[in-house]
């Protein structure tokens, strides 16, 4: 692991986002939040929250983080059967948060996956990407729109 003791603590919060595009029929058991398992949507915000705490032991070297707020949202998209994952993760401490938030938005969308994949094996997650963070001495960063 990479040593960050001699780092200063600072606020670091990460924005991640992603998709996962499924078949329309897929679409509308998601919508209606009603399978077999449960609610896809509520289960995979909190799968999502979840694994940003456990994202150290997931990912070789990340540091375990005493992370101060995780939020996941689902967000449909009616047009293309898809749902956008987003994720924002805040921390106090001497390294960023950015892999959870990463963590996050995949593992909500692997539950949306998990929860659907008795109605559709063809989805698709895609697009997994850091939108932006703050903090640490890198300063902010921000995805150029386009």
């Amino acid at each position: 692991m990479v040593d960050v003791s001699d780092k200063d603590d600072t606020d670091r919060v990460a924005i991640a986002h992603g998709y996962i595009t499924v078949s329309p029929e897929a679409f509308a058991v998601a919508e209606s939040r009603d399978t077999k398992k449960g609610d896809p949507i509520a289960i995979a915000e909190l799968a999502g929250i979840m694994s940003a705490k456990r994202t150290a032991d997931l990912i070789p070297l990340c540091h375990p983080l005493p992370i101060t707020g995780a939020k996941v949202d689902v967000i449909a998209h009616p047009e293309q059967h898809m749902f956008e994952v987003i994720a924002r993760v805040k921390t106090t401490g001497k390294t960023g948060v950015e892999m959870e938030a990463l963590t996050c938005v995949s593992t909500a969308c692997l539950t949306i996956y998990d929860m659907l994949k008795a109605v559709d094996k063809t989805m698709v997650i895609h697009g997994i990407e850091l939108l932006e963070k703050s903090g640490g001495k890198s300063g902010h960063y921000r995805k150029a729109d386009g």
